[in-house]
């Protein structure tokens, strides 16, 4: 029983340690250090909603910041497109991304930790956080996917060798005599 106990312990132990050294990792790591981070699209605020939509697509990105004379003045998402414009009467091609967007984002910079980026998101759920330099100028952008792909890269083995489905994880049957 006690060479039981001493193994739980060990485990138990073993876990802490993972534990801590992940989230020294999510605190002491800037956000500049995610290997998925992208260069942020930028469009000016008189853009066409339309050119705008089209910009996501054709980048394949969720967010675009929107600038005035290279300082950030606002995003817009793909969140925005379904919230502020399906179902409304806005003309796409004559109405500007400065109605829409969502003015004076909360931001953060490339050398925050990750810590605070996780924050933003799941505090004001956020899937985006503008990232500026000290004048206010975009410096980039932190997304969720961002983090995600941070996390994987984690704990890689935990996480790439899971089965396909949940289901496929837990033997329905009772296997041998």
């Amino acid at each position: 029983m006690n060479n039981i106990l001493e193994e739980e312990a060990l485990i138990a132990s073993e876990r802490a340690d993972e534990t801590n050294a992940i989230e020294a990792e999510i605190l002491e790591r800037p956000i500049r250090s995610l290997p998925s981070l992208r260069e942020p699209i930028l469009v000016e605020r008189r853009t066409s909603l339309r050119a705008v939509i089209e910009r996501l697509n054709q980048e394949r990105v969720g967010c675009v910041l929107i600038v005035d004379d290279a300082r950030l003045v606002g995003v817009f998402t793909e969140r925005d497109v379904l919230t502020k414009l399906v179902g409304t009467d806005h003309d796409m091609d004559r109405t500007a991304v400065e109605t829409l967007m969502t003015r004076d984002p909360e931001c953060l910079t490339l050398d925050d930790g990750i810590a605070y980026a996780l924050n933003k998101m799941a505090v004001g759920g956020f899937r985006h956080i503008p990232l500026v330099d000290a004048e206010g100028h975009p410096a980039g952008i932190v997304a969720m996917r961002d983090i995600v792909e941070f996390m994987v890269e984690l704990f890689p083995r935990g996480v790439l060798n899971l089965p396909p489905s949940p289901d496929l994880a837990i033997a329905r049957t009772r296997e041998g005599a």
